[in-house]
C-alpha cells in the first residue's frame, strides 16, 4: 500500500510541475503576444506615415518646382516635342513611313 501511495504522489507531483509549468509558458507566451501587438501598431503607423510622406514627394506640382528651381530644367518648345505611337502589345509599333501609307 505505502509503495502505491508514493508511486501516486510522485505522479500527483510531476502533474503538478506539468500544469505549473504549462501555465507559466502560457503566459510568458500571451506576454510575447501583447509586446508584438504593440510593435504592429508602431509599424502599421510608422507605415502610414511614410505612404503620407510618399505621396507628397511624388506630387506632380513638388516634382515639376524641383525640376524648375533646383535642376534649372524647363518645358521644351511644342517643335521640339515628338509623339511616338505605341503600338499593341506583341505587335512592333509600325513606322512613320508605314502609318501615312494606309
Amino acid at each position: 500500500m505505502t509503495r502505491v501511495n508514493l508511486i501516486l504522489l510522485a505522479l500527483l507531483v510531476a502533474s503538478a510541475l506539468g500544469a505549473v509549468s504549462a501555465q507559466h509558458k502560457a503566459r510568458r507566451l500571451f506576454s510575447e503576444l501583447d509586446r508584438e501587438q504593440v510593435t504592429q501598431r508602431r509599424l502599421e503607423t510608422e507605415f502610414r506615415q511614410l505612404q503620407l510622406e510618399q505621396s507628397t514627394w511624388a506630387m506632380h506640382a513638388r516634382i515639376e518646382k524641383v525640376a524648375l528651381a533646383q535642376l534649372k530644367m524647363q518645358m521644351p518648345s511644342p517643335a521640339k516635342v515628338q509623339v511616338v505611337a505605341r503600338g499593341e502589345p506583341g505587335k512592333p509599333a509600325a513606322r512613320p513611313s508605314e502609318r501615312t501609307a494606309r
